[in-house]
């Protein structure tokens, strides 16, 4: 068996060396000759897999005559598309006087499609033939469709066809680097990582576990890399666009098929996402000029692109979040019972599925491991974005802002929590878990009732003194996933999106008050709920849950992400600019009462703007803050969080935030308003006050000035 290992691990390296110089060749084929050779190279290799898998599927005389009979087949029909080409050739060099250079190859597609079904076929072939080699025969099943889908799955996920894959995406995309962006190549790369860590690759517990971990840490690494490489780039080309949406997509497949292996043992999705893969990765190579073709436009004039991207990484990630929970908790995470079968009749089996969708989202989303590589990523954003900041009152928030993140959303609930309470139940089968829900009626409510009044009374006490932001840009788990650099620049969608323009300004619009409204109702009517179950009189579940427990995962646990994932149609910071978050109302009623509002140090320079920056950063769509800033020097509304882009945006440093600091420093008779890093410099947006006009053809002084040469 070593010995066998010894001859088959160099022959697979040297076959994937190959085929990633062919892959480069294929990608500088401009001609029909060198095009064919290209295939005849392909269609040799799989020949003589072909001819040693027909051997290793019944080991003997015949089968070896037989092998040797379809591989010299393969190889006569490799040798007549050379010689195709080669006549191609021929005939245009003696046809065209002078022996012209032959004509562009016809075709391309055609033959992008052939290089990558050949490739395919070489690494399914090699992936059976070497299996069986090493003494691990993968079977189809007796030739029935599902056994033949098996025999496939189990031939992708084994370790001569994941790791040779592996190995050839990595060296194609280095042999094609400079036909490629450093981004692009920086890509390529962390797929070609991502594969080579495939748990199903070998068997054992430990592989599995390391490799689980090892791909969540490159999917999380890729991903801040993406989000951040569209921050950094706004104009992006339509085929860089088009693969990054497939590239996520498919690994949004992948994550769902390692949660089906991990629950059920099946890897017919994992394997299919790796095909998909396959053909996506090869097929740009070949071709890459794909990734500039198109118009380059700015993505943030995509709204529809801008969705599927944010979906396709957030359906990724919840897959990610579940495989890492039932690994690491077991078959448990989702309840003694687990999700239901989807069984019984037609109104039966729908409300099953709805039952699993909606708590799979649910305590997926509330999970431990989600929060944790959401934060990762998120706060890997925010912290581009603290690179950027030169407000020392901005970066000290957004520092509290990760740590707050850290605190509430992982170490209490995850770890403080299941060490004080061990036998209680966890995540949302606790009606009141924690202040962010705060009205319930479960046991465990009574239990933490002077808690949670302890609680509001604090958060109460800083949103009068320090305002709204307390809440929504520090102790809550949103401003972490909305202020990273690319997320924050989402804003844009707040001034072009129809429906996020309904909830523009501080002005309480119909449909922020109906939208309050009916957040406010549905909370008094699930604590009511809750109230008369608890005493007996009523057993209200819904969805099987209490339905205060309902109401906290419906709107945390998947109405949020929903928002989130829809911020091109729906606007940033969703939560606050539509008004559905309750916390958030709660926090905003305690802050109206209290000291903080936006000032400037000059009314006079924000007349003179025509810039407008203000308005422009606000991530929930203050528009109108300008026109109070120039009539009264100030501006307050329930709606603003404090997040202080405005402050930073503002070109002549003439912003401050106002809270109870320096309504203390007013009484002490101490300066109010911090001094300015800079003087504070006037916009030109018309002739200054009691200054005439100055005429054509003379200077700031009125005197003529000569035309420089």
């Amino acid at each position: 068996m070593i010995a066998t290992w010894v001859v088959l691990v160099p022959l697979a390296a040297a076959m994937a060396s190959a085929t990633a110089y062919l892959i480069r060749w294929a990608a500088d084929a401009r001609t029909a000759l060198p095009a064919s050779t290209v295939v005849f190279l392909l269609l040799m290799m799989v020949s003589m897999l072909a001819g040693a898998a027909v051997y290793y599927s019944d080991p003997g005389t015949p089968a070896l005559v037989e092998g040797f009979w379809v591989a010299s087949a393969l190889m006569a029909v490799s040798v007549v598309q050379v010689f195709l080409g080669f006549l191609e050739e021929a005939r245009h060099r003696t046809s065209v006087e002078g022996g012209a250079s032959p004509p562009i190859l016809k075709h391309r597609g055609a033959f992008v499609a052939g290089i990558v079904l050949l490739v395919l076929a070489n690494e399914l072939l090699m992936g059976w033939t070497f299996s069986a080699a090493a003494g691990s025969t993968v079977g189809f099943g007796g030739g029935s469709l599902p056994g033949i889908v098996s025999g496939v799955a189990s031939t992708i996920d084994s370790p001569w066809f994941l790791f040779t894959m592996a190995a050839e995406m990595f060296l194609s995309a280095a042999l094609l680097r400079d036909r490629l962006s450093r981004p692009v190549v920086a890509i390529l790369g962390g797929q070609a990582l991502i594969m080579a860590f495939s748990p199903p690759a070998l068997a054992g517990a430990l592989w599995a576990d390391l490799a689980i971990a090892a791909s969540s840490a490159a999917m999380i690494v890729l991903v801040v890399f993406v989000m951040e490489f569209l921050y950094r780039h706004r104009n992006v080309e339509a085929g860089l666009a088009s693969y990054l949406v497939q590239l996520l997509a498919v690994y949004a497949g992948m994550m769902a098929g390692l949660y089906a292996w991990k629950e059920t043992g099946s890897t017919t999705v994992f394997a299919l996402s790796v095909v998909i893969e396959m053909v996506i990765f090869f097929g740009a190579l070949t071709r890459p000029a794909r990734f500039t073709d198109g118009p380059t436009t700015p993505w943030t004039l995509r709204p529809g692109w801008s969705v599927v991207l944010l979906g396709t990484i957030f359906v990724a990630e919840v897959f990610m979040g579940a495989l890492l929970d039932v690994a690491i908790a077991g078959p448990s995470f989702f309840g003694s019972g687990g999700l239901l079968p989807l069984s019984g009749g037609g109104g039966g089996i729908a409300y099953r599925a709805l039952y699993d969708i909606f708590w799979f989202v649910a305590l997926t989303t509330g999970s431990t491991w989600f929060l944790v590589m959401m934060g990762i990523e998120m706060g890997a954003l925010v912290c581009f974005k603290f690179r950027e900041t030169r407000s020392r009152e901005t970066r000290v928030r957004l520092a509290l802002m990760m740590g707050s993140y850290a605190a509430f959303a992982v170490f209490f609930p995850s770890v403080y929590y299941p060490l004080v309470f061990p036998t209680f139940p966890r995540g949302p089968a606790v009606p009141v878990l924690g202040w962010s829900m705060g009205i319930g009626s479960a046991p465990l409510a009574t239990s933490v009732f002077v808690v949670l009044l302890a609680t509001y009374a604090v958060v109460g006490l800083l949103a009068v003194l320090f305002g709204r932001r307390v809440v929504c840009s520090v102790f809550c788990t949103a401003p972490l996933m909305f202020q990273g650099t690319t997320i924050d620049a989402m804003k844009s969608f707040n001034r072009t999106s129809p429906l996020a323009r309904k909830y523009l300004s501080s002005r309480l619009s119909t449909a922020y008050s109906v939208t309050t409204a009916c957040v406010m109702v549905s909370l008094v009517l699930a604590s009511a709920a809750s109230y008369l179950d608890q005493v007996g009189i009523w057993d209200l579940r819904v969805l099987g849950a209490d339905p205060t427990a309902f109401l906290y995962a419906l709107y945390f646990g998947v109405l949020w992400y929903v928002l989130f994932v829809t911020i091109p149609y729906s606007g940033n910071y969703s939560c606050v600019t539509m008004g559905w978050c309750y916390t958030g109302q709660i926090t905003a009623a305690f802050g109206r009462l209290g000291f903080f509002r936006l000032k400037v140090r000059d009314k006079e320079v924000c007349r003179r703007c025509t810039t407008v920056d203000c308005a422009k950063s606000c991530p929930v769509g203050l528009v109108d803050m300008p026109g109070h800033f120039r009539q009264k020097g100030e501006f307050r509304s329930s709606k603003c969080c404090g997040v202080g882009d405005c402050v930073e945006a503002c070109p002549y440093g003439n912003m401050y935030f106002f809270d109870v600091r320096h309504w203390l420093r007013e009484k002490l008779g101490r300066p109010v308003h911090p001094t300015a890093s800079s003087p504070l410099r006037m916009v030109p947006a018309g002739p200054p006050p009691n200054v005439p006009p100055v005429s054509p053809g003379t200077g700031t002084t009125g005197r003529p000035y000569r035309r420089p040469l």
